[in-house]
């Protein structure tokens, strides 16, 4: 009988030490819904922390992605949605058909880039607009070359079908997009004259990384892709098989009639491509140095899934280094974040977001036109003189209109508030260029600070009203509310030094002008 009992608390005590397929963890809690929120969209708001805080890592997680969108809330302008014939731009002996082109295409951009910053602030999936946002730096390509605006909005929309998809699907997607066929002069790849532009970039920048393809692998590759092109009229993939060089290639070793879906095919076999995706997501929202061992843990579970991307996430966002308070403001806003996230977590969404696009390129962020085919370099190189004078001028013009105009217009959620302002957009066009990358800083800054004086005198923010609508039963309470949700780390300097007796404009100053707000 002894030894029964022996056994049966001995099977007992095993199974306890077993996890129960259905016991939930401890919740995240505020701070922890705070984070996530912050690192998976571009800013957490009251409501949105209430919701996370009493779950699980696990529960959090599911709702999180489970929510994810595949199209916008908002309607783009009418342009970009047209499927008229594509207009190219006229020869160099019509100077002035020229000119009217590139206004034209300037004004479209101007309003693209202004839909999709209202987009990430009117959207009930920011996750869907972060990861659009990710692969945007991913797969890049820039309106500067590419310069017709409806291709660059068609490739944001094939980013935003696929963002939390298969990243196979996407990049096949992504490969045969016109932007991408323009860019890295697909288009301009033949038979017999091999254009190794896109071959060497899809290794280097899309799937493996640097290191893992030879020379011979490249030139091989590109005679695949040849015959990739673009229909004139209506800017859509073709295959012209006239131009395909259908001889055998030898790629990754392997040898075969091959063409480009099957060279992406064989990107996709390689374990290199799984660990340098999942590496790079890491540097996205968990933190700047990736764990080698948890990455490649990570990328085996994104490879057998068949590349899904909610795979790779999730087990991105299950890790004790992602929720560890370490890598809690470790990571530099970008631009993106700064603005969309101010704007989002103070509950101030404007009815025209165009200004704000244009001060988020001011600051080193020109949305479809990243600076090379690298992407915009994030982390540290978001912040130099200029760009943080600019990062200051947005927190400090949000603070300086208390109340300026009562009955602030809301964003129309569904609406098409960018196709009624065309007058707007034209001259918002002429204030700031595309080019903002190349201007001189001290104009940018002037130019961005015209732009927000305009933007903000139509927000209506109140932060008496703000604080007031936060949890606490003190005042006090509610400001200790108002530090928690803007900082995601203890302040560290004039935040940490308001006055008890201040007033709540200056005190929401001071704490957006911590260098802590910079961080996310």
């Amino acid at each position: 009988m002894t030894s029964r009992i022996i056994a049966f608390l001995a099977l007992a005590l095993a199974a306890l030490a077993l996890p129960s397929a259905g016991m939930a963890g401890p919740p995240i809690g505020e701070d922890g819904a705070r984070h996530l929120l912050a690192r998976t969209g571009f800013g957490p708001t009251e409501a949105g922390i209430r919701v996370y805080a009493p779950l699980d890592r696990d529960a959090a997680i599911a709702r999180l992605l489970a929510g994810a969108r595949t199209t916008p809330v908002t309607r783009p302008p009418t342009d970009l949605e047209s499927e008229a014939p594509i207009a190219r731009r006229p020869d160099r002996e019509n100077p002035e058909a020229r000119k009217a082109f590139v206004r034209e295409q300037v004004r479209e951009g101007i309003e693209l880039r202004g839909w999709w910053m209202g987009e990430m602030l009117a959207t009930d999936s920011p996750i869907t607009e972060r990861m659009t946002l990710f692969w945007h730096n991913h797969f890049v390509s820039s309106q500067q070359k590419v310069r017709v605006a409806r291709l660059m909005y068609r490739q944001n929309a094939t980013f935003r079908a696929n963002a939390l998809g298969s990243f196979a699907t996407l990049l096949h997607a992504a490969s045969k997009d016109a932007a991408m066929l323009v860019y890295l002069d697909g288009v301009r790849n033949r038979r017999g004259a091999p254009n190794e532009n896109f071959a060497r970039e899809v290794m280097e920048l899309f799937t493996l990384g640097e290191g893992h393809y030879s020379e011979r692998d490249v030139k091989e590759a590109a005679r695949a892709f040849s015959g990739w092109s673009l229909d004139r009229e209506s800017g859509r993939f073709v295959f012209r098989r006239a131009l395909h060089d259908a001889g055998e290639k030898t790629v990754f070793g392997r040898t075969g009639r091959f063409d480009g879906d099957q060279v992406l095919d064989l990107l996709l076999e390689r374990p290199e491509t799984a660990e340098f995706v999942v590496a790079k997501l890491w540097r996205e929202f968990v933190s700047p140095d990736p764990d080698a061992r948890e990455v490649r843990r990570i990328a085996a579970d994104f490879r057998r899934s068949g590349y899904r991307i909610k795979v790779a996430l999730s087990g991105l966002l299950s890790t004790d280094a992602f929720w560890s308070p370490a890598n809690r403001g470790v990571l530099v806003k970008s631009p993106v974040d700064l603005v969309v996230g101010t704007l989002v977590t103070l509950e101030v969404p404007p009815a025209d977001a165009t200004p704000f696009a244009l001060a988020v390129a001011g600051m080193g962020q020109n949305l479809f036109s990243p600076p090379n085919v690298k992407g915009w370099r994030g982390g540290e190189a978001w912040i130099d003189t200029s760009t943080l004078l600019a990062r200051k001028q947005f927190v400090e013009a949000i603070s300086r209109y208390e109340e300026s105009r009562p009955g602030m217009r809301q964003v129309a959620m569904a609406g098409d508030t960018m196709a009624r302002r065309p007058a707007r957009a034209a001259s918002a066009a002429e204030s700031v260029p595309p080019a903002a990358d190349d201007e001189d800083g001290k104009a940018r800054t002037r130019r961005v600070a015209r732009a927000l004086d305009r933007a903000f005198r139509e927000l209506g923010f109140s932060a008496t009203r703000w604080v007031a609508s936060l949890p606490g039963d003190t005042p006090a309470e509610r400001r200790s509310a108002a530090v928690a949700i803007l900082l995601p780390v203890p302040p560290a300097g004039s935040g940490a030094e308001v006055p008890s007796g201040a007033d709540i404009p200056t005190f929401v100053r001071a704490v957006m002008l911590d260098p802590a707000f910079q961080l996310r």
